[in-house]
């Protein structure tokens, strides 16, 4: 009997045995190709040698320093190579043990700054519906994931919620996508009067929503006028990018292809790519100087912040991403990914939409393709896809309550960024015999 708290206590789950590049292979030996990277953690597979070398070169010279201490050669380099490669004006990196984490950081920063530059009365978020920024108790009141927030609904914060920009089902007829990401985006300004501008601190968003809308990317101009919003009112602009950053779109960063840049950026997963838990926050050089100009101190941390294992690891991911040039291949294989879907599902009767950018994919399953009707929640398609899929030797990520927390099913896929294309073909193979047994 074991004694470990699973996610779902009814779930017999196999041991994990092994992983070799796209491939996790469990005690009996079955291989399964890994199409979402777990949750688009994997992104340079399993097993890299290159990564466990930098993990174990660490190990000999120190595992752990606390931060109240010490810094760390690894933690160091890092910062310096992801300030490098960062949007314009981000100048500092508070590293962390994961997305949540990381978002919980970019909320205090945020808060702290109003504090430190006289606006203390500022201390309103604003997000959007069908977001997800982690499970966390400050994470989870800023997303707009319904089924994720409900029990937990007293003990958050509050948190206002606009829409997301969703084109396959918000976008009106006889409306451009231009005009439909304008129109949305304007949502903002209205939700900033209406709770006073001089009392909301910041605007936090995915570039292209993950988990909770399956790789739904904005449309063009929506990010910029979001940008021209936040200016306009002095609130700062968090991005998201945990889930949707760090090369998994095709640009190391998600909001390069936005053409604008955040006050704060949250990454992890694939900042570690799995080998350790780490995440990041990074914020401006201006907000840092209020800081240090200020207090001196930011009034947040955790035990493991800038572990220096978890450092070297993501040092080495990251390089591995910019010195293998995976970047490019992931816009490559992305398209190549693209392309097998729609040949394969891009007129079956129950896909209504396939979408995202690089190697962050999405399909939106639907009872009725004229009519985008969903399936009815307690079929629960995207469970049982989940469970055909596996069995087939497939890990995907679909999830429900794609429209509204409750309607809607999709699949999520992000495979390692070294996936080829036979690899490409053989997901699209048992993900079409998982939806047909379905």
């Amino acid at each position: 009997m074991s004694h470990v708290f699973p996610r779902h206590t009814k779930s017999e789950l196999p041991v994990i045995a092994t992983g070799e590049g796209c491939y996790l292979i469990d005690q009996t030996g079955k291989r399964y190709l890994d199409g979402s990277g777990g949750a688009a953690v994997s992104c340079l597979g399993h097993g890299d040698p290159d990564i466990a070398s930098a993990i174990s070169r660490q190990l000999d010279k120190v595992a752990f320093a606390h931060t109240g201490f010490f810094t760390s050669e690894a933690a160091e380099t890092l910062a310096d190579l992801l300030v490098e490669n960062a949007p314009p004006d981000i100048d500092r990196v508070f590293f962390v043990s994961g997305g949540s984490e990381a978002v919980e950081a970019a909320i205090k920063l945020a808060r702290q700054y109003f504090i430190e530059t006289g606006e203390p009365q500022r201390h309103r978020l604003i997000a959007r519906r069908q977001s997800y920024h982690g499970n966390t108790l400050g994470a989870l009141a800023a997303g707009g994931n319904e089924w994720r927030r409900r029990p937990f609904a007293p003990i958050m914060i509050d948190t206002s919620h606009i829409a997301p920009c969703y084109e396959y089902r918000d976008r009106r007829e006889g409306e451009t996508a231009f005009e439909y990401g304008q129109r949305v985006a304007n949502e903002l300004e209205d939700e900033i009067v209406r709770l006073g501008p001089e009392t909301v601190m910041a605007f936090i968003a995915e570039p292209v929503v993950g988990a909770t809308m399956g790789a739904a990317p904005s449309v063009e101009g929506y990010f910029r006028r979001i940008r021209e919003i936040c200016d306009k009112y002095g609130i700062l602009l968090i991005l998201d990018e945990v889930m949707c950053g760090m090369g998994r779109t095709g640009s190391l960063f998600a909001c390069e292809q936005e053409g604008i840049a955040p006050d704060i950026v949250t990454i992890a997963k694939g900042l570690g790519a799995g080998y350790q838990p780490v995440g990041a926050m990074l914020c401006t050089a201006k907000l840092y100087a209020a800081i240090e100009n200020g207090s001196g101190f930011f009034q947040h941390g955790h035990t493991y912040i800038g572990h220096p294992v978890a450092c070297a690891a993501s040092l080495a991911v990251v390089r591995a991403m910019l010195d293998r040039d995976l970047i490019a291949r992931v816009r490559e294989k992305g398209e190549r990914l693209s392309d097998a879907l729609n040949t394969a599902f891009g007129q079956h009767p129950h896909v209504g939409d396939i979408r995202g950018r690089g190697l962050f994919r999405g399909i939106e399953l639907v009872e009725d393709r004229a009519t985008k009707s969903p399936f009815a929640p307690e079929r629960a398609v995207n469970k049982r896809v989940k469970a055909a899929a596996f069995d087939a030797g497939l890990i995907c990520y679909p999830m429900g309550g794609t429209i509204d927390g409750v309607r809607g099913d999709h699949v999520l896929l992000a495979p390692p960024f070294i996936i080829d294309d036979n690899q490409i073909d053989e997901l699209v193979t048992k993900l079409s015999s998982a939806l047909e047994a379905i």
